[in-house]
């Protein structure tokens, strides 16, 4: 591990564990071998390994204009973003969140408008299968399905951001889990009023 130069690591949104697991180790290994780190949203990576596309949309304007990641939080829900091509590439439009699939639908075309929306998903059918997807896919929407396997997107984030300078602060860096976790929400009893 000594011989790394830099750590990457996904920030969330995600599995709780997962996410509190993989920030943990990274700090961890920060702390023991000085080495710089950045953290990098998952919903970002999904943009970044789109392929050929979306390195097209961080360097040209001639890419869609709206960009939309998404996949499933379970519980009837999606983890989304949507990120506007700018000048200096994709920028994300608002905060990441947990929202049902519907409703990012909307928003997106609240957003984009008439224009196509470039779409990137590890479960595209969460999407494709909603009512209004046809009237979306007419106006040339397309959904990318993308590998769950993301560690070269974030390490490619990772890297392009530490040429530039910004690297995110190992005691600063925290986990973005968008919404609270089912043992939050559902935990119930006795033990609740234990101080």
């Amino acid at each position: 591990m000594g011989s790394v130069d830099l750590y990457a690591v996904a920030t969330g949104p995600g599995s709780f564990t997962g996410v509190r697991v993989g920030l943990t180790t990274v700090k961890a290994w920060c702390e023991i071998y000085g080495k710089p780190v950045v953290g990098v949203s998952r919903l970002e990576a999904l943009i970044a390994s789109g392929g050929p596309e979306a390195a097209r949309a961080e360097r040209a304007s001639g890419a869609p204009a709206l960009w939309a990641a998404f996949y499933d939080a379970q519980r009837g829900q999606v983890f989304g973003a949507l990120y506007r091509n700018e000048a200096g590439g994709l920028e994300r439009v608002g905060d990441e969140m947990v929202i049902e699939a519907e409703k990012l639908l909307e928003m997106a075309e609240g957003e984009g408008g008439e224009r196509p929306i470039h779409w990137v998903s590890l479960d595209p059918e969460l999407i494709t299968g909603l009512q209004g997807w046809g009237e979306r896919s007419r106006r040339g929407d397309v959904v990318q399905a993308v590998s769950p396997q993301l560690a070269t997107a974030i390490g490619r984030i990772a890297e392009r951001r530490a040429a530039e300078g910004r690297y995110s602060d190992p005691l600063e860096l925290d986990a973005n889990y968008v919404r609270r976790s089912d043992a939050e929400i559902f935990w119930k009893g006795p033990a609740a009023n234990v101080r």
